[in-house]
């Protein structure tokens, strides 16, 4: 299903049994990089995800120094873990990309958390893809154009769901307008978590 040049959405990429490991392997990440609620550039608003990373390097954003990449842990002061296997795996299969990921961007959302319309623009490499997977409860995904106001598709992601934007797409706005909550008991309470894999620096 292509929506836009270089979108790519895989419906059920992972099954039940991966999600449950993804899901074991997340949980690892938190164990060694505790998850944290970023805030905005400028404003210092608390944005209504909550955040850690996995790979060399990790995405962060706060007042001050804005977004960025960075190879501690924002609160803890300790490098990243490492990138589970399984993903470095999607990469490999899905990415069309001859370096691995440097980094994964792990997202916590509860029934009341939006992403709101973006870009990834924060890495050197643009020509590598961005690749992401949901577990948990389903998302209303929304993608656009290059432009904030252009028209934007929707549609629901749910558990196991990979999204690959590359190509035309890899600068196209997108987000998430809100979550359905209890729609999938893989997370014991709930809620969503958004992994995204990004190539930070250009490949030699």
């Amino acid at each position: 299903m292509t929506y836009h040049q270089g979108f790519r959405f895989f419906s059920g990429y992972f099954d039940r049994a991966a999600q449950v490991a993804l899901l074991a392997a997340v949980r690892d990440i938190v164990a060694d990089a505790p998850l944290y609620v970023p805030t905005m550039p400028h404003t210092g608003k608390a944005m209504s995800v909550r955040m850690t990373n996995a790979g060399a390097l990790g995405w962060v954003t706060d007042r001050d120094s804005g977004y960025r990449y960075e190879r501690l842990h924002p609160v803890t002061g300790n490098a990243w873990p490492a990138i589970p296997a399984m993903l470095v795996c999607l990469w490999r299969n899905v990415a069309d990309y001859p370096a691995f990921p440097e980094a994964c961007l792990v997202n916590v959302y509860d029934s009341k958390s939006r992403l709101g319309s973006h870009v990834d623009a924060d890495e050197h490499d643009r020509n590598a893809p961005v690749v992401s997977v949901s577990l948990g409860d389903d998302a209303v995904f929304h993608i656009g154009g290059s432009r904030r106001s252009d028209p934007k598709t929707r549609m629901v992601l749910r558990s196991g769901d990979v999204v690959v934007l590359g190509g035309e797409a890899r600068l196209a706005y997108h987000g998430v307008d809100r979550v359905r909550a209890g729609t999938s008991d893989l997370i014991e309470g709930g809620g969503r978590i958004n992994l995204t894999l990004r190539r930070v620096t250009v490949a030699s």
